[in-house]
């Protein structure tokens, strides 16, 4: 990617700012953390209260059609077939079987969409070869030639990921078919009956029971038997009456007698769902076989994997805008259209692996096959991917292989009652800053078990791409617990280095991008800066599409609680941190993700509007200073980061908007394992568990302003392609006018940081002697702006054969303050927006 960075130099003339603008000094930066000294929450929740209210109050003054949205009618429409959702449980506590609690599902029509048909065949894959690996595994050092020092590091690692794949291949006749190991272990059914096998090598006996017999040990207990691999196995054959030993819906358990230990129960580690029953703390599998006829069908088929990946970043549980938990059905059906009119094309859906703990945001997992239940069914979920497929929406996984929850109740922990089964014994098996337990990678059940589950997802679910989770704490024996990465490579291939855990990844990326060419997604959770971590696999490189760039949002936090105001921010600082990424290896950029919405951080909005957005979000009052900065720089922060800050681009939901509420889940007082302090709860309310969706519908509040200029970046992303782009030029970074002018793909975009000075017939350097058309501009009146510089009226800018800021063309533009403006050759403004002279920035918003 070639870059260039440059000062700017000033246009010759300046103009006052908008008219109304009022310079003011910048007010007392709030605490970043919400339990500072001097913050109150029971006063904030008031105050979200009463923002309630005056929004109720507001929408009746208004004309009929202002109110035609009112909160929670949507959900009225799949109320049939959505789990309850105000109480987790889906089964009812009884000894019989549990079939009847579990709803049918009842869809809604998935509406026809220029996609194909859902076309792949379940044995379409059986018999698949991989390719031989070609090469030594050192073509990553002719990207980074840092790496040559380190050959010896990486020839080691291409050798043992290369002789693990071998051994597969000669052990269990393949990579394609030891990933699908969900066909064999756990309960597979055929004609004649269900076969249940479960690993555990450390228990001396294991028993099936559940609904089914009764619970019984005894007589009608099912003693399993177990091979010299430590799997235990049982045959149950069909009923007389042809019907299953086990019934759909039953609870079942596995029983496991342990050496010199008290037996255990035990739910089976491949179990496809899991519940909690009313007023019991377990969970308890349940035997999911549904009859045909209950089973969802797909319909549509899996779309390619974007070359420019915009991603909203979503958790289904609390995507209702009432305080309840949503189901997947709700989503699918009311949030899904919201998506795909913003333009993002994929979704991030966290907490789909059952987890016993909802306020771990789904990153506690005790069930690694199972559907989180308490937003509904594994048909239910189907569903939910399918509709997304038809809106030609990708779907990626947050997925957690890095650890799971030391929950031995409900999870994996200590299953066959010994620490070392499926994690590493002693404290490299530990997350203490996590309170979890790190997987041994070198352990061949574990990864049969972990890429297996891959498979399991994407054959099950058609899940198209994964986020892998906590990629930083799986690399290193130190879990990147108290290390400081500096960029040495000595910290990244050495003794600290998790080589099983490597390969295992390196296997990973291997299995999904040669069976699913062309239609998978692998994104890495990684703040350590790993090098070759998003290099092909064929050229010794881990494999990952992209990787997470953490250090922005960290960035744009240190920028809005330190750096004091405006006039003082650093231009040179915020192109360095945009645009500081390994060459070659692809990035997710995001302002802000789930993190800051959390309880105790701050979101980007809240930085800028803090209080004021519960009291001055209405257009019926005037604006105020706060809220006209909170509004400006919120686009236009959003907009840099996805312009400049990598080769994807990630939201998190509700953030497109700044809403202001943060996430606060349900939960009861606790005494945090990691320091023994005690953390209050908050009655377990579900209040603060939401996204406030209505917000934008009410036209009379100014969040729809961020909202429509989201949708509109997205849209120009989309039609101009500019993040798939290998063209990257900083041309301006002034710090006496707060300027920064940079060229992606096509386009021209000219960021004003100024508070108060607007510049005219100010000089921009392009690439090319041509004619421009503006074609985004935040300073549109639909995005809150105030029509200084306005797509309707904008006039076409002649770039001239000047030379200027080291680009061989420029032309001359009105900057306003506070502004960011997004330029676009007139030809291909016309091709891939049908632009003529007089669209206007309503097409761009649409």
């Amino acid at each position: 990617m070639s870059r260039a960075r440059a000062s700017c130099a000033r246009a010759p003339a300046r103009v006052d700012a908008r008219s109304g603008w009022r310079r003011r000094s910048a007010r007392t930066l709030a605490k970043r953390r919400a339990g500072g000294d001097d913050f109150d929450i029971d006063s904030v929740t008031k105050a979200v209260e009463a923002l309630r209210l005056e929004n109720e109050r507001l929408k009746a003054s208004l004309e009929a059609e202002e109110n035609a949205v009112s909160v929670g009618t949507k959900a009225a429409v799949v109320e049939a077939a959505a789990v309850e959702s105000t109480s987790e449980p889906v089964v009812e506590s009884t000894s019989e079987s549990v079939v009847e609690s579990i709803p049918e599902p009842a869809f809604a029509a998935v509406a026809p969409a220029p996609v194909g048909a859902f076309n792949e065949a379940a044995d379409r894959l059986e018999g698949f070869k991989f390719p031989a690996l070609d090469g030594d595994g050192l073509g990553v050092c002719a990207t980074d030639p840092s790496l040559e020092s380190h050959r010896g590091h990486l020839e080691y690692r291409w050798n043992k990921f290369k002789g693990l794949r071998q051994a597969i291949e000669d052990n269990e006749g393949g990579l394609e078919k030891f990933s699908r190991g969900y066909e064999k272990m756990g309960f597979t059914r055929t004609a004649e009956g269900i076969t249940y096998r479960e690993w555990a090598p450390n228990a001396s006996a294991a028993c099936l029971r559940g609904d089914f017999n009764g619970w019984d040990l005894g007589e009608n207990g099912k003693w399993m038997t177990k091979n010299d691999f430590g799997v235990f196995e049982v045959f149950l054959p069909n009923n007389e009456d042809g019907s299953p030993a086990i019934p759909h819906g039953s609870r079942v358990k596995i029983h496991l007698q342990i050496p010199n230990a008290e037996p255990v129960d035990k739910i089976p580690a491949w179990i496809k769902y899991a519940v909690q029953q009313p007023g019991e703390i377990p969970f308890n599998g349940i035997y999911y076989d549904p009859p045909v006829e209950e089973q969802y069908n797909f319909k549509f088929e899996r779309p390619d994997a974007p070359s420019e990946l915009r991603i909203y970043e979503a958790h289904v549980g609390m995507s209702s805008t009432e305080p309840k938990i949503n189901s997947y059905v709700e989503f699918a059906d009311d949030v899904l259209p919201r998506i795909k009119d913003l333009g993002y094309n994929a979704v991030q859906l966290m907490a789909i692996q059952e987890h016993a703990y909802y306020a771990s945001f789904g990153y506690h997992v005790t069930n690694f096959f199972a559907v989180s239940s308490r937003c509904g069914t594994p048909d239910e979920l189907k569903y939910l991917v399918d509709k997304a497929h038809s809106m030609g929406i990708s779907v990626i996984m947050d997925l957690v292989h890095s650890h799971a929850s030391s929950n031995s109740m409900d999870g994996l922990n200590m299953f066959d009652g010994s620490n070392g089964q499926y994690f590493h014994s002693g404290p490299e098996g530990y997350h203490w800053m996590w309170d979890s337990r790190c997987f041994n990678y070198g352990e061949w059940e574990v990864l049969r078990f972990l890429l297996s589950n891959l498979r399991y997802w994407i054959e099950e679910y058609k899940f198209d791409g994964f986020r892998f989770d906590g990629a930083t704490s799986m690399m290193y024996k130190h879990h990147g617990l108290q290390v400081a990465f500096t960029g040495n490579y000595d910290e990244y291939f050495g003794m600290a280095t998790d080589v099983d855990a490597m390969v295992y990844l390196m296997l990973a990326n291997d299995l999904l991008h040669t069976l699913y060419e062309g239609k998978m997604t692998t994104i890495a959770e990684d703040v350590s800066g790993m090098p070759t971590l998003c290099r092909p696999v064929k050229e010794g490189g881990v494999g990952f599409d992209y990787r997470l760039q953490m250090a922005i949002a960290d960035k744009w936090i240190e920028v809005l609680s330190e750096w004091g105001p405006d006039e003082n921010w650093d231009m040179g600082n915020l192109v360095f941190t945009m645009e500081n990424r390994r060459y070659g290896e692809k990035c997710i950029s995001y302002a802000e993700s789930h993190d800051q919405a959390l309880v105790g951080d701050k979101t980007t909005a809240f930085w800028l509007m803090d209080a004021e957005m519960y009291t001055n979000m209405s257009t019926l009052v005037p604006d105020t200073p706060t809220i006209s900065r909170g509004i400006a720089l919120h686009k236009m922060i959003r907009q840099f980061t996805m312009g400049l800050g990598g080769e994807g681009y990630l939201n998190f939901m509700g953030n497109e908007f700044g809403h202001p509420e943060w996430i606060d889940f349900p939960r009861d007082d606790r005494v945090e394992a990691s320091t023994g302090k005690f953390i209050p709860g908050n009655g377990n309310s579900y209040h603060l568990c939401r996204r406030r969706f209505d917000l934008t519908d009410m036209d009379h509040l100014r969040y729809k302003y961020l909202n429509a200029f989201d949708g509109a970046m997205n849209k120009v992303a989309g039609a101009f392609k500019y993040l798939a782009s290998s063209h990257q030029y900083t041309s301006c970074k002034s710090d006496a006018d707060k300027v920064i002018v940079f060229e992606r793909g096509d386009l021209v975009f000219v960021f004003n940081w100024n508070p108060t000075q607007s510049f005219s017939d100010y000089r921009i350097g392009c690439k090319e002697k041509t004619t421009y058309k503006l074609v985004l501009s935040s300073d549109n009146p639909e995005f809150g702006g105030y029509s200084n510089l306005w797509t309707y009226t904008a006039p076409e800018f002649i770039a001239e054969d000047y030379a200027f800021n080291g680009r061989p063309a420029s032309f001359l533009a009105y900057v306003p303050s506070r502004t960011v403006a997004v330029y676009a050759p007139a030809d291909l403004a016309d091709k891939l927006l049908g632009y003529s002279s007089e669209s206007t920035a309503a097409d761009t918003a649409a």
